[in-house]
């Protein structure tokens, strides 16, 4: 199977997935023969045990593009109880999602009703040493969608189960393997494998089939990365996979409402101009014009409480030894000139949300994986500069400048309250470069660029309060 997404190859013995190879961004292998994959189609009979299926292809190769959008293989067999088997396989050029239509016919002369299995397995624990291809390669949870809502569970702590629900699949953070009932009678199936395999299928108890009598089902699988859109058009609460979080755990408050907005618009730029890092760039541009008017009152409240700064420092220097009078008389100064001491907080505690959200995005989001922004190449092995915006800047360099940009801000920013603190503040920049020399660049571009724009607001903001011709001087002995 050759398609723009995936390149696949399905075997004879019970239809089974040999490879499943995305082509996202760089080739990724879901299918490491042995360890992870599909087993295929078998029937399971409780007096027999199960028997794999051996099928006979009538097409060695189908490649699908813009010319042939949709293709689909048929392949059919027989067990050694007369059961004949058709199931076929259709793929879409540009869908990571694979649909099987099964037909079991009973050719025996006596009634017969074999258990249809579709699994697919992982290991539970990796050998020492043995590197993903990719990162999020290996899957480290069962999923799956049931009446209680979407159930995660550890695969080491996997057990033998079967429930009903709406699909089973086995993720990663960034991709997944997931069996799709779509007709009645599947069971969600899973099973801890002797060998150290954990095993998620769909299992449909056939009915009784007479001589002659036929069943019919039908079942999807999707292996591919956790795309947001992508996995909420299946219609089947796939894109719940994507675990936003909540806010400062609360559990009625979402990030999902905060964070699908965000990665929408971001991929909404990326249609346009193909690059990532300028998309992260204009997000961050539209974020600080969403937020400018409160970031404008921060800076107007910063820069007054930075006016009438003497005048407090005076007054807790009278009032030292009364604090309640000095607390009134702080007050009524705020009163009189209209500045709430507050006003410099309050519009940053309000961004405070979106931040966070655009972490938990940068963190999340699959397709920043090998996402470039500005990438030169490798020497001695180093990639030079940012050739994935989900790994850290291997040079330093991005990390650096974000330092560099949170002193420059900072320096810019009106001094309130006691100068030991402000110098204090001034570490702030050094200690920040250091929590993100290992975070993700699309991160650290984004706090970069915002730090930048911050910059400009707050020299438009100097420049424009900053009184024409000087203070007018007053002579001595007249009133003002």
């Amino acid at each position: 199977m050759e398609t723009p997404l995936y390149r696949a190859q399905v075997g004879s013995d019970g239809g089974r997935l040999l490879e499943w190879l995305l082509r996202y961004r760089g080739d990724k292998p879901m299918v490491v023969p042995g360890s992870l994959g599909s087993k295929g189609l078998s029937l399971r009979r409780p007096q027999a045990g199960t028997e794999p299926l051996a099928f006979e292809l009538k097409e060695d190769r189908l490649v699908l593009g813009a010319e042939r959008p949709r293709g689909e293989l048929v392949l059919v067999g027989e067990d050694s109880f007369g059961m004949r088997v058709t199931e076929t396989l259709r793929f879409e050029a540009q869908d990571y999602r694979l649909e099987i239509q099964l037909k079991l016919e009973n050719r025996h002369s006596v009634p017969q009703a074999p258990e249809v299995l579709l699994a697919w397995t992982a290991q539970q624990k990796w050998p020492q040493g043995d590197a993903e291809k990719f990162q999020g390669q290996r899957p480290t949870r069962v999923v799956r969608l049931g009446s209680a809502g979407l159930e995660r569970q550890a695969i080491e702590e996997i057990s033998d189960a079967t429930v009903d629900g709406t699909w089973i699949g086995l993720e990663s953070e960034w991709y997944i393997a997931v069996l799709i009932p779509r007709s009645p009678g599947f069971k969600l199936v899973t099973t801890k494998g002797a060998d150290g395999q954990a095993e998620v299928a769909l299992k449909a108890a056939l009915p009784m089939l007479g001589p002659g009598q036929s069943w019919e089902g039908r079942a999807q699988v999707y292996v591919g990365p956790k795309e947001y859109d992508r996995l909420r058009a299946l219609g089947v609460g796939l894109e719940q996979t994507i675990h936003f979080g909540d806010f400062l755990y609360i559990p009625f408050l979402p990030m999902e409402w905060v964070c699908v907005p965000i990665l929408w618009l971001m991929n909404f730029f990326y249609r346009y101009i193909p690059n990532y890092g300028i998309a992260i760039i204009l997000l961050t541009v539209i974020t600080k014009i969403i937020f400018y008017p409160l970031t404008l009152k921060s800076m107007a409240s910063m820069k007054g409480m930075q006016t009438i700064q003497p005048q407090v420092n005076a007054i807790r220097a009278k009032y030292k030894g009364d604090p309640q009078r000095l607390q009134r008389e702080t007050l009524e100064l705020y009163r009189k000139h209209r500045i709430n001491p507050m006003g410099g907080c309050l519009p940053m505690l309000i961004q405070i949300p979106i931040f966070y959200a655009l972490y938990v995005v940068f963190s999340l989001s699959v397709e920043l994986q090998n996402a470039v922004f500005l990438c030169f190449g490798r020497l001695f092995g180093m990639a030079i500069w940012i050739c994935d915006l989900a790994q850290q800047d291997p040079t330093y360099v991005l990390p650096i400048l974000m330092g560099a940009s949170m002193f420059v801000q900072q320096k810019m920013t009106p001094a309130v309250g006691d100068p030991r603190q402000a110098k204090m503040m001034l570490f702030m920049p050094v200690i920040f470069t250091f929590m993100f020399l290992n975070l993700p660049s699309g991160l650290v571009l984004y706090w970069f660029v915002s730090n930048v724009l911050q910059i400009l607001q707050q020299y438009y903001m100097n420049v424009g309060t900053k009184p024409k011709g000087g203070p007018k001087q007053v002579k001595e002995g007249k009133r003002p």
